[in-house]
């Protein structure tokens, strides 16, 4: 006799028992069992709600007409929708039937990471001319950051790792899931709603030699406080002493201030300065390429010879990781970028995004002002970026 379920089998009689069990030797059918069934993952917890995506979940679940959406950064136009760039579309009907749908290499499209950090670094820097920099294509930001802490932690492990208080969130679950020692440095003074670089330089020299340097490019998230070129440069002066080495986490380049010369000079200035640095890029935000996962991962090494063999360890550790990287965004950006009129029309963009942010800020400012506040709101101005703090 079969049983549907467990409870079926305990309520039935005795003589029905054990025609069950004679049934099963004969037949080879499983007797259902009295205890509970073991279970590999019995012993799993949930795991803590992300505080950012929590929100959006809270967003989705309000009914309310005139919500706003305050968690995930991501541009939205004055219906509160997502924006798909014209250059973007353009690109999509240019590549759409024209392109296989073949794998990448492990390291991805080698014409999408020279045009990466071509935009990164300046194209013209030197640098680049010598073939000092091993570059693949990244899962976006947060991609391009996990593959370098994953590559520090094998052929630096004796370093640690160094992230301004507050950063991103997701900074610290990537390096910790790496396993690199990490640590704070002072960022934010909340008294000014600004900078606190004394405190900061304080920490910088308080930490041991060597260490890795998480910077923000520019549009610092969360706080949308930035240092100043004078202030990027007393920096580049203090990692030369400590020898430390910088990671720049650039996912806002042209969409900080509307021109991506401006958003990339504290990587030029590092450069000038003869650093060895890396730089974790997204096009995420710039392009509004959120869902394509887009991203580069550069490390600037002392010689050609050099990044060649750093280039080969990445994508060793790309390999198990995803083996290989999508292909669609890189087309869309590679299209961009070698296109001078579709090149222009992104700059154009780019900055109309850039420009109605910072006007946004000046009206909020304004609003609140003329509301009679008292408090002071010079901050929501000089802050620049998605964020204010």
């Amino acid at each position: 006799m079969a049983y549907r379920s467990r409870l079926a089998y305990l309520l039935s009689s005795p003589a029905c028992r054990l025609s069950a069990v004679k049934s099963a030797a004969v037949t080879g059918n499983v007797v259902p069992s009295c205890r509970r069934e073991f279970s590999w993952w019995s012993s799993v917890q949930p795991a803590p709600r992300d505080p950012i995506l929590g929100v959006t979940t809270a967003y989705l679940a309000n009914t309310r007409p005139s919500k706003i959406n305050v968690g995930v950064g991501a541009y939205r136009n004055d219906e509160g929708k997502p924006v798909v760039l014209e250059c973007v579309r353009e690109a999509e009907k240019r590549i759409g039937g024209r392109e296989l749908m073949e794998y990448l290499p492990m390291g991805g499209s080698a014409r999408f990471c020279e045009l990466a950090v071509g935009l990164a670094y300046g194209e013209d820097t030197q640098v680049l001319k010598d073939k000092r920099v091993a570059s693949i294509q990244a899962l976006s930001g947060t991609g391009a950051v996990r593959l370098f802490a994953e590559f520090m932690k094998r052929f630096q492990p004796e370093a640690e790792a160094y992230l301004p208080l507050p950063t991103w969130s997701n900074h610290h679950n990537v390096f910790r899931d790496a396993n690199v020692n990490q640590h704070t440095y002072r960022y934010y003074l909340a008294s000014t709603r600004g900078l606190d670089f004394e405190g900061l330089k304080e920490d910088l020299k308080s930490a041991p030699n060597r260490s890795v340097i998480l910077l923000h490019a520019c549009a610092h998230n969360p706080t949308g406080v930035d240092p100043t070129p004078e202030q990027w440069k007393e920096l580049s002066k203090l990692f030369k002493e400590k020898e430390h080495f910088p990671l720049f986490d650039m996912a806002y380049q042209g969409f900080a201030s509307g021109d991506t010369q401006r958003d990339n000079q504290a990587i030029r200035i590092f450069l000038e300065d003869g650093h060895q640095l890396a730089c974790a890029q997204s096009f995420a935000k710039s392009m509004g390429l959120y869902g394509q996962r887009i991203g580069c991962i550069s490390i600037v090494c002392a010689e050609a010879t050099e990044a060649a063999t750093v280039k080969s360890q990445l994508e060793y550790i790309a390999r198990p990781m995803y083996s290989s990287p999508p292909v669609h965004g890189s087309l869309l950006v590679t299209s961009i970028l070698t296109d001078s009129d579709l090149k222009q029309l992104w700059f154009k963009e780019v900055k109309e995004m850039a420009d109605r942010i910072i006007g946004m800020r000046v009206a909020l400012r304004k609003n609140l002002e003329e509301l009679g506040s008292k408090h002071s709101w010079e901050h929501i101005t000089q802050q620049i970026g998605m964020f204010c703090y």
